[in-house]
């Protein structure tokens, strides 16, 4: 009678930490004093489109969280006309914005296109300066309130 084949199952041991222990925990890294910065930290440039008024926000963003996004800056429909206030040295105020997150469908860096320039690199082209230090210097946060869920939240 001839003999049967052994087969034998290699299975590999069961993740300790995580699903995938391919990609790396970025949390991990910004405790851990690591120079990895997430994409959409505060201070960045974003481009934010909105839903339910459709619309689209250029600036940079103040603070991210679950509830939505804090961000200083203006529609895209007037990014041309902060240039020009910029540009004759004219008083500008950026809108300083929540967006609760059920009304943001996209967020995407402000980065160039190939050679298609940012908003930023067209920002700092025009005026010489830097859109971010710009639109951080007029969000002036601390005036704003601050609220918690507990004084009359939804």
């Amino acid at each position: 009678m001839p003999r049967a084949a052994r087969i034998t199952y290699i299975v590999a041991n069961p993740a300790t930490r995580g699903d995938n222990q391919l990609v790396p925990n970025i949390q991990e890294n910004a405790v851990s004093g690591s120079d990895h910065r997430l994409p959409f930290a505060s201070g960045t440039m974003v481009v934010a489109t909105l839903g339910n008024p459709r619309e689209k926000f250029w600036g940079v963003i103040l603070a991210l969280a679950a509830a939505g996004l804090s961000i200083c800056g203006v529609e895209l429909a007037s990014f041309d006309d902060l240039i020009s206030l910029v540009q004759q040295d004219e008083p500008f105020s950026p809108s300083v914005v929540f967006f609760p997150m059920h009304r943001i469908e996209r967020i995407e860096l402000d980065l160039p296109d190939g050679s298609i320039p940012s908003l930023s690199q067209r920002f700092a082209s025009k005026t010489k300066l830097d859109a971010a230090v710009v639109l951080m210097e007029h969000s002036n946060t601390k005036s704003a309130p601050v609220v918690s869920d507990s004084e009359g939240g939804e």
